[in-house]
């Protein structure tokens, strides 16, 4: 029985296709997937695919894909050419959830849509966040990305009227237990409004995007 079993349809039924998920697959494995790409479109998007296993695949399939090894990322074939920009901005807290956020702007740029990045504006210094403010506020969807406390998240949805998608990273000491701090903040935020993902989920959040810029357009 074959371990594959692709989706070709899913950019038909939800305007964004199928992400190929790396970890815990095997390089063989990726390998077979990448092969079957010619029966659809020619193209998928890889997460997940650490430096490693990206090394050890077919190099025929490595010498197709536009790898970013910061967010783990693959384009496999051809890049679509960007038909959308000024409505996304991807905030960090700090320059540790740069992979996180890197994977949701990767995942928006796969799907032709371009995003502003706004790196290291975390509450600490929270004058750092309040120059940046008006440039945020022209954004109808922000993608705020942030470990620890998550208190970005909030700090963010209580100053802005865009959409914000929250992304709690693993980023931080002790009690922050691997991003459950910053996911169970995000959620109990008084800031009204604001959508959760799943812990270092930057490709959730971008699909989230995705869909509200479909709505948009």
């Amino acid at each position: 029985m074959s371990e594959v079993n692709l989706d070709f349809d899913r950019e038909k039924r939800l305007g964004f296709g199928e992400a190929i998920y790396c970890a815990g697959k095997s390089h063989a494995q990726i390998d077979v997937i990448l092969a079957q790409a010619t029966s659809g479109d020619g193209r998928f998007l890889l997460t997940r695919l650490s430096p490693d296993k990206f090394s050890r695949l077919d190099s025929g399939a490595r010498g197709r894909i536009d790898y970013d090894p910061v967010s783990q990322t693959g384009f496999y074939g051809a890049v679509r050419p960007i038909k959308s920009s000024g409505q996304v901005a991807i905030l960090t807290a700090g320059t540790s959830d740069v992979p996180v956020a890197r994977e949701a702007q990767r995942t928006l740029v796969y799907h032709g849509v371009a995003a502003r990045e706004i790196n290291d504006i975390g509450v600490a210094g929270l004058w750092r966040l309040t120059e940046k403010l008006d440039v945020i506020r022209a954004h109808p969807i922000v993608i705020v990305v942030a470990g620890m406390d998550a208190a970005l998240v909030s700090v963010v949805g209580g100053l802005v009227p865009s959409m914000v998608i929250a992304v709690p990273t693993s980023v931080g000491y002790g009690v922050a237990s691997g991003g459950t701090t910053a996911l169970h903040a995000s959620l109990a935020s008084c800031a009204p409004g604001i959508v959760v993902v799943n812990i270092d989920n930057g490709y959730g959040a971008a699909c989230a995007a995705l869909r509200i810029i479909s709505l948009l357009n």
